[in-house]
């Protein structure tokens, strides 16, 4: 299945992103990010926290499976996980299922690096015409399923996203 270009960009897949953190709100912090990039190839971080990124949720944990010391033992630290991203990204666009909480955690790394993002994080529902959202659920439990992608990972459910993508786009 091939992706429908974007207008004004023939040709160029969307980048997927996805962020798995330490909480589900208020002071929750990246521990990692994976994209799928236009291409298709895949990328992904461990973030070791910040010294001042202390709360942590038990149930995000069970969620990602992620602890707190693979984060100190394989995690990048933060600066450098930001100049990654902006050197693995460069002035492009990220689109996210879940913007509100991918785009502050991003925000959230870039801050404590003290540098600036030089990409930009969209909802990937601005993808999407009310027909084709209609498919989303839909045509992502398919994918789930066909794929058997079991591990709620960063780099995993932004391959998910971008599967769900392609099969939505090739709906007539």
């Amino acid at each position: 299945m091939s992706a429908v270009p974007l207008v004004g960009i023939p040709g160029l897949t969307p980048i997927f992103v996805d962020v798995e953190a330490s909480g589900f709100g208020y002071g929750s912090y990246p521990i990692e990010i994976g994209c799928v990039l236009a291409d298709g190839s895949k990328h992904c971080t461990l973030i070791r926290p910040a010294a001042d990124w202390t709360h942590w949720d038990p149930a995000a944990e069970r969620v990602h499976g992620i602890g707190r010391g693979i984060l100190y033992r394989r995690g990048r630290p933060v600066r450098e996980t930001a100049g990654w991203l902006n050197a693995l990204i460069g002035r492009q666009t990220l689109y996210s299922d879940n913007w509100s909480f991918d785009n502050s955690w991003i925000w959230r790394l870039f801050a404590e690096a003290g540098v600036l993002p030089r990409f930009r994080i969209e909802s990937l529902r601005t993808l999407l015409t009310e027909a084709q959202a209609a498919h989303w659920y839909a045509a992502k439990q398919q994918v789930l399923q066909a794929s058997r992608i079991e591990r709620h990972r960063a780099s995993a459910d932004a391959c998910v996203l971008r599967l769900t993508y392609e099969r939505v786009m090739a709906l007539p």
